[in-house]
């Protein structure tokens, strides 16, 4: 009798069901959903929609809905990964879930799921706040390609916060985060043109790199070529999930 799709449907089971669960958890935190959902679109609304000149130009609107988008899908990644890594670490949650006889991906791609999850809903509930408020028009190919680029590039985000939880304490975490999150948010110039010389604290940053691949699918005017960007993003996130497994190998 071949065992092989047994194991391979126990497998998928296993992920399947920590995805599931972790999903479930997090949404039974609203300290961690509120802000997460609510404020990127309430901030949108505010300064995007509400305090709006009536003659904004559309590249404006563009540039403005882009940024609270990547500031919004930014979130997931840093402080899902960031918080609740180093939370559970200190908490020895981390250490039974590597004792118990389930794939070692296992925890990690639950939680990439989850925050791949946020940030979807992040990005269309935006879409829908700028759409319902004219400031944007988007074809449904655009915003579904928008859509896959913006959940795609929270991936560095979360091995960024990955790297904070692997090596930050439960106590440490969250003002580690808060010191990388907001210091991010505005010298990327995501949300604020910054001159000349900012140029390269601004292509140091993923938040940068995402904002021009985010910009370039609504057709606004995006600097450097897509494959710069990817590759740039790329190469961030594989240095961060080295230093994380260096990090966990030590802990062993």
């Amino acid at each position: 009798m071949n065992l092989q799709p047994h194991a391979r449907a126990a497998r998928w089971n296993a992920y399947v069901a920590e995805a599931r669960y972790e999903c479930v958890r997090v949404f039974r935190a609203p300290g961690f959903v509120l802000p997460t959902l609510g404020l990127p679109m309430a901030l949108y609304l505010f300064f995007g929609v509400v305090l709006a000149e009536a003659d904004r130009t559309a590249a404006i609107d563009a540039f403005v809905f882009t940024g609270f988008t990547v500031m919004g899908v930014m979130g997931p990644g840093l402080f899902g990964f960031g918080i609740f890594v180093a939370t559970e670490r200190a908490q020895g949650l981390f250490t039974l879930k590597r004792a118990l006889p389930a794939p070692r991906m296992v925890y990690f791609s639950a939680k990439l799921v989850m925050a791949a999850l946020f940030a979807a809903f992040v990005t269309v509930g935006l879409i829908l706040v700028a759409s319902l408020a004219g400031k944007i028009a988007l074809r449904p190919g655009q915003a579904a390609l928008f859509t896959l680029v913006t959940v795609a590039g929270a991936v560095p985000f979360c091995a960024m916060g990955l790297l904070i939880g692997s090596w930050a304490s439960g106590r440490s975490a969250p003002a580690i985060v808060n010191l990388l999150f907001l210091p991010m948010i505005y010298l990327s110039g995501i949300l604020i043109p910054l001159p000349p010389s900012f140029a390269a604290i601004q292509q140091a940053s993923p938040a940068y790199h995402l904002d021009r691949l985010a910009l370039g699918v609504l057709g606004g005017s995006s600097t450097g070529s897509v494959l710069a960007h990817v590759t740039v993003l790329t190469g961030m996130t594989a240095v961060f999930l080295l230093l994380s497994v260096w990090r966990f190998s030590h802990d062993e």
